[in-house]
């Protein structure tokens, strides 16, 4: 079931009005694109909470004066939903740490740390409900 800013999980009830607006968009992109409802509030929530953090006051202030996201909106198909049960792996290339979904084309994001790698892997393993597949900096897997 799609949302909009007048009907939305009660998840995102305590959230800021322009990080609900965000995570309301992402979830029904994700609905569109075959995500069960369980697990596409989660994601959508993480994802809003993670561009508020690091996106700059313009951009917020740009995103917030767009329309409202309505229940009836098309978005592309582009995710793919058979990467929803995938692990996540992290992997050193390029002089960076890199996390990324097991037969995704792109890393989700790269770190400086292994750690930071990690931590960021694990967030995105709980709300997939998948595993976190680790490797050295050599390229071995790590049990």
């Amino acid at each position: 079931m799609p949302w909009d800013t007048k009907d939305y999980p009660d998840a995102m009830k305590n959230l800021k009005n322009v990080v609900r607006k965000k995570a309301i968009d992402i979830a029904n992109a994700l609905l569109d694109n075959d995500y069960p409802e369980d697990r596409a509030i989660p994601i959508a929530i993480s994802q809003a909470e993670e561009w508020y953090e690091k996106s700059d006051q313009d951009e917020i202030k740009a995103f917030d004066s767009e329309q409202k996201p309505k229940k009836d909106d098309d978005h592309e198909h582009t995710g793919n939903a058979d990467l929803l049960d995938n692990d996540v792996l992290v992997y050193f290339e390029e002089n960076e740490w890199k996390v990324r979904t097991k037969k995704a084309k792109r890393p989700d994001s790269t770190f400086e740390t292994k750690k930071d790698a990690t931590n960021r892997a694990k967030e995105i393993a709980e709300n997939k409900e998948s595993n976190v597949i680790s490797y050295t900096k050599d390229g071995k897997k790590q049990v």
